[in-house]
C-alpha cells in the first residue's frame, strides 16, 4: 500500500549544498539572495538561477526562491527584473509575504507559482484562504500553531500548508541593528555573551540564564533566534494524518553534515510511512543520530505542537 507524503524541503545557500541536501533526502530546496530573502544560509544569486533550477529539476527536485523581505520603496525597482529572471529559469514557486511581491509577479511574471508566507502572523485559514483567493498555492503557517490548530487550518483553507519540522525559529528581526532595542522590548534584564570567536553572539535573559538565544546581524538587519531547536521527527504520522503539504526543515547556523544526518532521517521515516503506513513505527535510532551531532547547549523539542502559545 502507497499513499502520497509531504515534500521535503530545506534552504541551501550554495550550488553544491544544494545537491548534498537533494542527494540526502530533500524533495525541494529554497534559495535566494539578501536582497530580496531573510535568513537564507549564503546567496545563489541572480545569475545562477537557472544553473540552480536545471540541477535541482535534473536531481527530481523543486526550486523555490526566496523573497520573504519586507521592501522598502527604494527596493521595490528591482522587484521587475528580478521576477522574470526567475520565471526565465523556471523555477518551481516564490515564496513571499509582502503583497508588493505578490502585485509585481501578476503585472511582470503573471505564471509564476506563489507561496505565503507571513511567518508568525500566519495562524488562520481565513488569511490564508484570502491570498489563496488571490493565486497562492501554499501557505507557510506560523511555528506557535498546535497540532490541533494545524489540522483545522489546513481542513478550511483549501489550499497546501507547509510546517516547520526541525530547527531554529526566528523570533524577532529588525531592519536596523538593534540589539538594544529588543532588550528594552523584552521590558526585564538581558544581557549580551559572546562565546568566543567562532561560537557567535547570545542574548540571555536574567529569568532564563540557562537559555541562550543565538543573535545575527546581516544585510537584512538582526536576527534574534529560538534557543532550542524543533524536531518532530517522531510526530510525522500526526502531520501526514492532518493534511500537512510541506516539511521544512531549517539549516542556519547549522553544519552541513548536521543538517545531512537531519535530512537522511527524515526521509527514511517518510519512506517507511510510504511504503506501509499502517505497519509505521518510530525509529528511535534516527532520532539518536541527529542527537550525537546536536549542539549540547540547545535542546530539541517538539515546539508548540502539542502547547497553546504562551505569551
Amino acid at each position: 500500500m502507497t499513499t502520497t507524503i509531504p515534500e521535503l524541503l530545506i534552504s541551501a545557500g550554495s550550488m553544491a549544498q544544494m545537491e548534498r541536501y537533494i542527494r540526502a533526502g530533500a524533495s525541494a530546496v529554497l534559495i535566494g539572495e539578501a536582497r530580496f530573502g531573510m535568513r537564507q544560509p549564503a546567496d545563489i544569486g541572480q545569475d545562477a538561477l537557472k544553473e540552480a533550477a536545471e540541477t535541482a529539476h535534473k536531481l527530481g527536485a523543486k526550486l523555490y526562491v526566496n523573497m520573504n523581505k519586507l521592501f522598502r520603496n527604494h527596493e521595490l525597482e528591482g522587484l521587475p527584473d528580478y521576477l522574470r529572471a526567475v520565471r526565465a529559469a523556471e523555477a518551481d514557486a516564490v515564496v513571499f509575504g509582502d503583497p508588493a511581491v505578490w502585485m509585481n509577479v501578476r503585472e511582470h511574471a503573471p505564471d509564476l507559482t506563489l507561496f505565503w508566507n507571513a511567518e508568525m502572523t500566519g495562524t488562520n485559514s481565513s488569511s490564508a484562504s484570502y491570498w489563496g483567493r488571490r493565486g497562492a498555492a501554499r501557505a507557510v503557517i506560523a511555528r506557535e500553531l498546535n497540532e490541533e490548530e494545524i489540522a483545522d487550518l489546513k481542513a478550511k483553507a483549501g489550499m497546501e500548508i507547509q510546517v516547520q519540522v526541525h530547527g531554529m525559529t526566528n523570533i524577532y528581526h529588525s531592519h536596523r541593528n538593534l540589539l538594544e532595542s529588543y532588550m528594552q522590548h523584552l521590558g526585564r534584564e538581558a544581557t549580551l555573551i559572546r562565546r568566543g570567536p567562532d561560537r557567535g553572539l547570545f542574548l540571555v535573559e536574567a529569568e532564563r540564564p540557562d537559555e541562550k538565544f543565538p543573535v545575527y546581524e546581516d544585510a537584512n538587519g538582526t536576527h534574534v533566534m529560538s534557543p532550542d531547536d524543533i524536531c518532530l521527527l517522531e510526530a510525522l504520522p500526526e502531520l501526514i494524518r492532518a493534511g500537512v503539504d510541506s516539511f521544512y526543515i531549517e539549516p542556519l547556523l547549522q553544519t552541513d553534515e548536521y543538517n545531512e544526518t537531519v535530512l537522511r532521517g527524515y526521509r527514511e521515516a517518510l519512506d517507511r510511512w510510504r511504503e506501509a503506513p499502517d505497519a509505521y513505527a518510530f525509529d528511535e535510532q534516527a532520532l539518536e543520530r541527529i542527537r550525537r551531532l546536536q549542539n549540547p547547549d540547545r535542546e530539541l523539542g517538539f515546539g508548540f505542537l502539542y502547547k497553546e502559545q504562551v505569551y
